[in-house]
């Protein structure tokens, strides 16, 4: 039975992971979150009973809270490990999401107030969450960790493409990208498989909560990724996403060279 532990599941991707993955009675999915209780009633209003799904609590802020995470996932799983880890909750700054780098600095302190919780959340968090959960990853048989990343974080993507903003947010994932790669080169002869992952353009209401003065920005950064990619019609819904990024975890291994990658939904460099 493949043993999933899935940070972020009260919504969005994550989300999406434990509702794909949670049918299957033979998955067991162990999802973390800040939100226990509200996840909980989550689950058993819109998926019903659910004996193979485990919502624990954890914070990426909070290393004490990630510790206990992992003893109760290990409560839960015993000798079997984790099989499959997704590091996919995250902080998307909407601070930087809309503006170049330039106009952000009429804002000092919220530069530094923003880029601390990015990199706390994003990659520090992240750090914690791996090591912690490790011992449980090297009993699993599939031995598979994987961090939803982000197209902004791609230099050559920033490049071509124009890409004006989400200066901070693109830093703290490019951040976290080298932190994988590193993972990787410790743990590749173990045969544990690290990969970034890039999900694509995807629906959760981000785009949603636009303030007024911020859609010129926003509208700018769309006509861009029409330019650096014609065929690109926005982003699409999460059902539609999952199946995509579960195939990649699938087939992704240390032997078919994805080892440290970073790459998109595709399993490549296409990032839309």
């Amino acid at each position: 039975m493949p043993v999933y532990v899935i940070t972020g599941v009260s919504k969005g991707i994550g989300y999406g992971f434990l509702k794909h993955l949670a049918p299957d009675p033979k998955n067991i999915i162990v999802g973390i979150v800040r939100d226990k209780a509200g996840t909980e009633k989550k689950v058993a209003s819109e998926l019903g009973e659910c004996p193979n799904v485990h919502i624990l609590h954890g914070d990426l802020t909070d290393y004490s809270s990630l510790k206990q995470a992992a003893a109760d996932t290990e409560k839960i799983v015993g000798d079997e490990g984790v099989d499959v880890l997704i590091a996919n909750a995250g902080f998307p700054s909407q601070f930087d999401a809309y503006d170049d780098i330039g106009g952000l600095g009429q804002w000092p302190e919220k530069i530094d107030e923003v880029s601390a919780s990015l990199y706390q959340i994003n990659v520090t968090g992240n750090i914690h969450l791996i090591n912690l959960f490790m011992p449980l990853v090297m009993k699993g048989k599939i031995k598979k960790v994987f961090a939803i990343s982000s197209g902004h974080g791609d230099l050559d993507l920033v490049n071509l493409a124009g890409i004006h903003t989400n200066a901070l947010y693109g830093a703290s994932k490019a951040a976290l990208n080298i932190i994988m790669a590193k993972f990787s080169v410790q743990y590749k002869n173990d045969g544990v498989l690290f990969l970034s992952v890039s999900p694509g353009a995807i629906d959760v209401g981000h785009y949603d909560e636009v303030p007024p003065e911020k859609m010129a920005g926003m509208q700018e950064f769309m006509s861009r990724m029409a330019t650096y990619a014609p065929y690109f019609k926005g982003p699409v819904p999460v059902d539609e996403a999952i199946p995509l990024l579960l195939s990649l975890f699938e087939r992704a291994s240390v032997q078919t060279g994805y080892a440290g990658a970073f790459v998109s939904q595709w399993g490549n460099k296409q990032w839309l």
